[in-house]
């Protein structure tokens, strides 16, 4: 078995093909338990993000699971697996290990250090627990993965430059509008970005005003950061009021129409309005941007002018070097436990042969007593566990280290032990990188 990771994100997409892949956690589970009842893949985990849609797998076979997986995200984004290979990033073995874990940390985040991806992350792997789509496999790499994400937000310096996506686009409304110290903001949705967008602008000083479809949920975050929850049938009369819109809801249709933004701008006198639309696919109507006083900050303008962020070079450092670690433990360990089964087979079988050749001493000898016999079993059995010693502890340390060489396949050779020992689920593999060109040929 193999991981295998398959996905579209900022790096390689535009917005516009990643609203394509918008998915509800029905969508999710959906897509979760078809792509674990395809050929190839027999454990999956989904990261699907207002920026990224990456499928994370344990395959049989290579290729095959690059087809399987390709297909899959192609049915969700309504397109051919050719029109998406210029746009889709293949990691395999220990390079989707890194991968995962560099995701995990923020560090390929479009705003470098935030830790949103690490929430939405652990959200992905419940979901497929739920779902019954993750095993021993990929149980340990996630596992590690929202350990190591952790760890470099609390080891390195990081989080005092990694702003959240919402933070960075806050900075931008308030370029245009001057600080939020009490402007009225109206955040329409109270799921975790919403949340995350409420505390924010709670932190700033903003008036907020909260609304979404479900009126307790709009409630309980508007009390939270001691503003006030507004129905969505009065959002028109709200959004006149409004300084700053911020929409961040998991609707796939348009929520706030041109049309609402051009009654509300007629009552305004003038003012001016930012609307923040951190939504994918988006809430607000694309036209809005070309309405008069309307300055619209979305996930393309981020994308455009936002790539990396103010993060110190020495914390990128520190927190590649964390994950390189990490990598290399978490190799150590799936490779020593690939080794496990040999050595126990080895054990067995020096055992089997002890046993065999006690029993071959008390047919020749029959005139043994019961102390004699005994005391030259544990003799036997001592010289026999000496002589196994050092092979099998070498054995595991050298498969722990890099480099490829099939040391259980060696000792199974050498002792002709004639086991077929699996690799342990997961055992890495070297790293393949594969062009867009070869995964077209690959996946057609």
């Amino acid at each position: 078995m193999s991981l295998l990771a398959v996905g579209i994100s900022h790096r390689t997409a535009p917005v516009a093909l990643l609203e394509q892949f918008a998915m509800g956690p029905d969508d999710r589970a959906k897509a979760l338990h078809e792509l674990v009842e395809s050929d190839h893949v027999s454990e999956a985990l989904v990261l699907a993000t207002c920026n990224r849609i990456e499928v994370f797998a344990e395959v049989e076979k290579f290729h095959g699971g690059v087809t399987d997986v390709s297909r899959v995200l192609a049915r969700q984004a309504g397109a051919s697996v050719e029109e998406l290979s210029p746009y889709v990033t293949v990691h395999y073995e220990e390079q989707a290990v890194t991968h995962l874990f560099t995701v995990a940390a923020g560090l390929d985040s479009m705003v470098v250090g935030e830790t949103q991806v690490l929430g939405q992350l652990r959200a992905a792997y419940a979901l497929a627990r739920e779902e019954g789509t993750v095993g021993r496999a990929l149980h340990s790499v996630a596992q590690r993965a929202l350990r190591v994400g952790k760890r470099v937000h609390s080891e390195t310096g990081i989080d005092r430059a990694g702003a959240s996506l919402v933070s960075v686009a806050l900075d931008r409304a308030e370029a245009r509008i001057g600080g939020l110290a009490g402007r009225r903001v109206l955040v329409v949705g109270a799921g975790s970005m919403g949340a995350l967008a409420a505390t924010t602008l709670g932190r700033r000083g903003a008036d907020v005003v909260v609304s979404s479809r479900t009126e307790e949920h709009a409630q309980r975050l508007a009390t939270s950061v001691g503003g006030r929850a507004a129905e969505l049938t009065a959002l028109p009369t709200e959004l006149a009021a409004a300084d700053v819109l911020l929409t961040c809801t998991g609707a796939t249709g348009t929520v706030i129409g041109t049309d609402v933004v051009v009654g509300a701008m007629d009552d305004r006198d003038g003012r001016p309005l930012v609307v923040v639309d951190l939504a994918l696919p988006r809430d607000v109507d694309p036209g809005v941007a070309g309405l008069p006083g309307v300055h619209v900050v979305d996930l393309a303008l981020l994308q455009g002018e936002h790539e990396g962020g103010p993060v110190a070079a020495d914390d990128v450092v520190a927190a590649h070097a964390l994950i390189e670690a990490e990598t290399a433990l978490l190799r150590a360990e799936r490779q020593a436990a690939e080794v496990a089964p040999t050595v126990s087979a080895l054990r067995s079988q020096a055992a089997e042969v002890v046993d065999a050749e006690l029993l071959r001493l008390s047919s020749r000898l029959p005139e043994l007593d019961a102390r004699h016999r005994a005391e030259i079993a544990r003799t036997v059995r001592r010289v026999v566990d000496k002589l196994l010693h050092e092979p099998t502890v070498r054995v595991k340390e050298l498969a722990a280290d890099p480099g490829g060489t099939d040391y259980a396949g060696a000792l199974r050779a050498l002792f002709g032990l004639g086991i077929d020992a699996e690799p342990a689920d997961g055992a890495l593999a070297e790293a393949v990188t594969v062009d867009p060109d070869q995964r077209a040929g690959e996946a057609s």
